[in-house]
This record gives structure tokens, sequence and C-alpha cells, in this order.
């Protein structure tokens, strides 16, 4: 009896049930501040201020009045809107189908450990080191047909009316969109690729597999949520194709390259119509957060798992 209360009063008391962390996560939660109030100053409300906007009338000098929902039903029942729509899907869908393959087999081809994949990588990203705007310049004088390539390589076949004719023009806009954007989802898909175990190739290798079923049998489900970020960003991207548009074509000809993004600053910067501006902007928005919730619910409930779970 004696031996177990004196153990017993040497024996620490434990109390608070591992509160210890209490103090150290408060600590970490003060760290978030000044990131929660970057984005509520910078995000949240001018959101907020751009919401109150569409249901207003302005022309971007003088004072504001109420319009209620009469911007809202002028949009919605204009068909430049609905034209600008289909255009921006036809875009996003366009430049992901062009811009995955590209990047997933570069991806994969810059992940190996030789010296040349690792200057071509650097190479790879020197295109998304320039602005926009600088790239769309740089395209339209080298495409132009009386002086650009065409005259200076003598070259007839590139002496085509590129931004003159509607469909050439999209194709345009979607090839110079991949031109600049491959390489960051490129360095994407190259990370993904790293961190898939060596031990699964080697295991392949063992059972015969040649290259192209490791590819499609290990690389690719590896890649899955890897694939779902690109195609996020990629997608929601797509709808902020406003500058090198703009510089590239000013939405023309006609109509044909007036994506929303180009809409929204032509209503509100050209046409002095604030209030619809605003409403397409609202638009976007909400377009953007349900584009995005739905390719994040593709990666099902534990999207937020590691991809190499289980091995």
């Amino acid at each position: 009896m004696t031996n177990a209360l004196t153990t017993a009063e040497k024996t620490p008391t434990v109390r608070g049930g591992g509160n210890q962390s209490g103090p150290q996560n408060a600590a970490l939660a003060w760290l978030t501040l000044p990131a929660l109030a970057f984005f509520l100053i910078f995000a949240v409300v001018p959101l907020i201020g751009v919401l109150i906007l569409s249901f207003a009338s302005w022309d971007g000098i003088g004072a504001i009045g109420a319009a209620g929902l009469g911007n809202w039903f002028s949009v919605f029942a204009d068909p430049g809107l609905y034209n600008a729509l289909g255009l921006t899907f036809l875009i996003m869908i366009a430049s992901w189908l062009v811009q995955t393959p590209i990047s997933l087999l570069l991806g994969v081809f810059t992940a190996g450990s030789q010296r040349y994949r690792a200057a071509l990588a650097v190479l790879y990203f020197l295109p998304l080191l320039l602005s926009s705007a600088a790239v769309a310049i740089a395209y339209k004088a080298l495409l132009d047909p009386n002086f650009g390539l065409a005259t200076g390589l003598h070259l007839p076949f590139l002496a085509q009316d590129w931004l003159g004719v509607p469909s050439l023009a999209l194709g345009l806009i979607i090839f110079v969109i991949a031109w600049q954007f491959v390489p960051f989802h490129t360095l994407i898909y190259q990370g993904g690729v790293r961190q898939i175990p060596k031990s699964l190739y080697e295991a392949a290798q063992i059972d015969g597999a040649g290259t192209v079923k490791q590819f499609f049998n290990i690389t690719l489900p590896q890649l899955k949520y890897t694939i779902i970020t690109s195609s996020t960003l990629m997608v929601v991207g797509s709808l902020t194709y406003f500058d090198l548009i703009f510089v590239l074509t000013g939405g023309g000809p006609g109509n044909s390259t007036r994506i929303l993004a180009l809409d929204m600053y032509l209503r509100g910067f050209r046409a002095n119509l604030m209030g619809p501006a605003s409403v397409i902007a609202v638009v976007l928005v909400v377009l953007g957060l349900v584009l995005a919730l739905i390719l994040q619910r593709l990666g099902g409930k534990d999207k937020q798992s590691s991809q190499l779970e289980g091995l």
C-alpha cells in the first residue's frame, strides 16, 4: 500500500485532456488574419460592390441611380450575351482539349532525370514569363499578311487574313492561348509525375509491361487529382482571357471573338453602361464558382487525400 501511494505521488497528474495544443492552435489562427483581411478587402468587398452596382444605373462619371432589376432583364434579353456565352464555352472546351494532352505528355517527358530534359523544361517555361498583351502584339505582327512572316520568310501559306476571318481568328486565339499556358500546366504534371513511386514502374517492368501500358495503367491513374487541379485552373482561367483577345482581335471580326469578359469591358468602358457590365461580372463569378465545384466533385469525397494512399 505504501509503495502504491509513493508511486501515485511521484506520478504527475495530466489535466486538460491534451489541451496543451490549444494555445498553439490559437497562435496559428492569428497568423491567418492577414490573409483573411487581404481576401476580404480585395475579393469580398469588390464583389459586394459589383453586385450592388448591377442593380444601379451609372455611366462611370455621374451620379449613381437605382435601376432595380432593369439591368438584369436588359442583359438577359440581349442576344449578344448568349453569343458571348457560347464563344466563352467554345474557347474553354477547345483550349482544354488542346492544352491537356500536350501539357500532360510534356510533363511526363520532362519528369525524367536526364539533363537535357531539365533544359527543355526551362525553355518550355519561357512563354509564361511574357504578358498576354505582349504575346498578342507579337503574334499580331508575325501573322500580318503584308509585313509578317509570310513576307519575311517567303512563306505564301502564312499570307492569310488571320484576324479578318472568324474561323481563322478563333483558331488563332486557341493556338496562342495554348502556346502561352501549356508550359504552366506542364510544370504541374511534371511535379505530379515525380511524386509517383518508382517501385510501381519497376514492378510493371518485371511483369513485362511496356512504356505505353505503364503510362495508361500507372501514370494516368496516379495523376487523377493533378488532372482535376490542372483542369480547374484551365477552365476557370479561360473566363478571364480578356487582354489577349482585346489586343489580338478586339472582339472581331464582328462579334466572332467577343467573349463574356470582353463583352463586360466593352459595355462598361466603351458604352458607359456600368450596371449591365456589373451584371456580366456577377455572371462570370457565378459561372466560375459552379465550374470549379463541378470539377472538384469529380475527385470524389477523397479528393483531399494523397494519391499515394494505400501503397
